[in-house]
């Protein structure tokens, strides 16, 4: 069961224990049954990949049963930091109108004051929330963590993603990352399920037009694993209510990039005979289908709450992938989109089905020519679930990665 040793004296205990067993048994063995290539879960991994790989897995699924063990930023507060730029993005409720104001109804949640964090180019001269340069494009980006972990907070893990936005991508001087509200549910407070996180993005990213002043066409909306799916619903909203009458709701962005996104919140393509959750559940530091540890369980049943797991079969917003035959989806208004997918990871079925679907909607190419299409999919053959934000050993995978969508970026 998920979170069983939240509390004390039980967490502690559990973490001596794990700790205990990983230093002096698991790691060692860890060491000793992948010296052989043929022995490793991906024979071209190197030896300090698969432990690092394996250890990650391990600690993920400590985190599973003790929940939070530093204190992490979150919506609460904008965290200092040497060189942190957080700001204040105020709610956006003259904006929700249709099924999202339906659905705000139903889970009790409304848009609310929520921080984020500006992320420069080392070097770079441009003031904090200044408006933008000339020509200048942002890149507004939406982390990942299962909807119920993680931050936008410059020092969290997925930051490795900004980083490399900000080194690679020569039209981005700066990144704007929205610390939005995570879900939870028993056996903590149930609070902040769908379409909490649409709401908080939806006011970034009206933040980043209205209040910074950047053109919708110059931004570029990002978004990684759980981050991946909050970035496609705020597309769908964008384009399913544009022009409404209702309210007036800004353009959707130029462009749109999706790491590893999470499109099937239900079970259909993570069911699939032989399908990527089963071969891959060794190599995936995410564990997902009937053998996980219940981490990704718990995240889609926190996420959403109220209106039930049948909603992640059936709801556009959010399973896009999913195979249900009752799910109406298609992405006809959508922008020039780049997807990026791992060969390893347990969420291939689910991308690869969206990716098919987008094309067969949008065509293939860059987007940048008339007739041309919309849709570039990149994938690292090797890679694990969001390989992006592995940095420390996921080179040259991760640079690559980022070259490409440079490549796309500045495409004529």
């Amino acid at each position: 069961m998920p979170y069983a040793f939240r509390n004390q004296p039980l967490k502690g205990l559990y973490l001596t224990y794990q700790l205990i067993a990983i230093l002096f048994v698991r790691l060692p063995l860890l060491v000793l049954f992948n010296i052989p290539k043929s022995w490793r879960p991906r024979k071209s991994w190197t030896l300090k990949r698969t432990i690092l790989i394996k250890l990650v897995r391990l600690l993920s699924e400590t985190g599973t049963q003790v929940g939070t063990v530093f204190k992490v930023p979150n919506h609460l507060a904008i965290t200092p930091g040497v060189g942190v730029n957080g700001v204040w993005v105020e709610p956006a409720n003259h904006l929700v109108t249709g099924n999202l104001k339906m659905w705000a109804e139903l889970a009790k949640v409304a848009s609310i004051r929520v921080p984020g964090y500006w992320i420069h180019r080392k070097g770079s001269s441009i003031e904090v929330a200044s408006p933008p340069q000339p020509g200048e494009k942002v890149i507004y980006q939406l982390h990942g963590g299962g909807y119920v972990s993680l931050s936008a907070h410059p020092t969290d893990f997925t930051a490795a993603i900004v980083r490399g936005y900000v080194q690679y991508i020569d039209p981005v001087q700066r990144v704007f990352s929205l610390e939005y509200r995570l879900a939870s549910a028993k056996p903590f407070a149930e609070r902040y399920p769908f379409p909490t996180q649409l709401l908080d993005a939806l006011a970034g990213y009206n933040y980043l037009i209205d209040v910074v002043g950047f053109a919708s066409e110059d931004i570029i909306l990002s978004g990684d694993s759980a981050g991946g799916n909050l970035a496609h619903a705020l597309v769908r909203y964008l384009t399913d209510y544009q022009g409404t009458t209702v309210v007036s709701l800004p353009a959707p962005p130029g462009a749109l990039i999706l790491l590893s996104p999470w499109v099937d919140l239900g079970t259909t393509t993570e069911a699939l005979p032989n399908g990527s959750a089963a071969r891959f559940f060794n190599t995936d530091h995410l564990g997902a289908g009937p053998n996980s540890d219940g981490g990704l369980d718990y995240a889609k049943s926190a996420f959403c709450g109220p209106h039930g797991l049948e909603a992640a079969e059936t709801n556009a917003y959010i399973s896009p992938a999913s195979l249900n035959p009752a799910l109406v989806v298609d992405f006809k208004k959508f922008p020039r989109t780049f997807i990026v997918a791992g060969g390893a990871e347990s969420l291939y079925d689910s991308i690869v089905t969206l990716k098919d679907r987008m094309i067969q909607d949008l065509g293939e190419g860059n987007g940048v020519k008339p007739f041309e299409g919309k849709v570039r999919y990149y994938e690292a053959p090797d890679g694990i679930h969001d390989y992006t934000a592995f940095e420390w050993c996921y080179e040259p995978e991760r640079t690559a990665t980022f070259k490409a969508i440079n490549r796309w970026v500045t495409a004529l």
